[in-house]
């Protein structure tokens, strides 16, 4: 069958998007790493689908990774699954979208959207890993999906490919593992933040999810308040928003890009 796609990217992380609320395309694993293949498919770091909603939202979205597995969030996908549901729907200001992660609603902000995030959970602070035969100390924190964060002094020159995997693979994770992050504070007061993405094994250009854990990790222990801007490694600067109550955080929101790059069909 042939099946209509949009290309999108937020902040550099790029996607598939489909329209799947009659429930026709066959999104199964290994079609889906085909469409996110580089060279074989589209080419993308995962995959968004758009489905009926179940519980009173607009819609429901569904997140895949390259790899095929599916995933309970994603912030800049999220983001690019609200404008692309938007077009659908023809509308210009809100939409709401079911996830595994919870309901989100998303602002419509012209090329930018702003979500409201579900509440982080499970944060921990100061948890100690011995990686490739030092110790690092990482801080965790749910946002969706399982994220943890490092605060390191050399952002540029870190390998992040070799740390972010035996972080992502560490027993203290198991049996899911987790995201990895490293964020660095600039002279200047403003952070980066550079990620190894679960699922897609790799570094990627931006993580939305990844970017609201860093920010509330730099809130605890670099003393940042709200809004904290976050550079991602593709050049954009997403902002994070959150009121402190106590160990918890409330009213997350995340606002950036989310930009449409091409519409096509392929061959499934």
């Amino acid at each position: 069958m042939n099946l209509r796609f949009a290309k999108m990217n937020g902040a550099g992380n790029d996607f598939v998007v489909v329209d799947n609320r009659e429930g026709q395309a066959a999104l199964g694993r290994q079609a889906i790493e085909r469409l996110c293949d580089r060279h074989r498919g589209i080419g993308g770091d995962g995959l968004l689908a758009v489905e009926p909603a179940a519980n009173g939202a607009d819609f429901r979205m569904r997140y895949y990774n390259a790899d095929g597995g599916e995933a309970e969030m994603c912030g800049n996908g999220a983001r690019c699954f609200a404008r692309f549901a938007g077009r659908l729907a023809g509308r210009s200001d809100t939409v709401s979208f079911e996830t595994i992660a919870g309901v989100i609603t998303a602002q419509l902000i012209g090329e930018r959207v702003r979500l409201q995030m579900s509440q982080p959970k499970d944060l921990a602070l100061n948890i100690e890993l011995e990686i490739e035969g030092r110790n690092r100390t990482v801080h965790f924190v749910n946002t969706g999906v399982p994220h943890a964060v490092g605060i390191v002094d050399n952002l540029k020159e870190l390998d992040v490919h070799k740390v972010g995997s035996a972080i992502r693979w560490h027993e203290r994770f198991a049996p899911k593992g987790t995201n990895a992050n490293f964020i660095q504070q600039g002279r200047d007061g403003a952070l980066a933040i550079r990620t190894y993405e679960r699922g897609v094994e790799g570094e990627t250009l931006a993580c939305g999810t990844g970017v609201v854990a860093a920010a509330l990790i730099a809130q605890r222990m670099l003393g940042l308040t709200a809004p904290v801007g976050v550079r991602v490694r593709g050049g954009d600067v997403l902002e994070v928003g959150f009121e402190r109550e106590g160990d918890s955080y409330q009213a997350v929101t995340l606002t950036g890009p989310a930009d449409f790059v091409f519409d096509g069909t392929i061959e499934v």
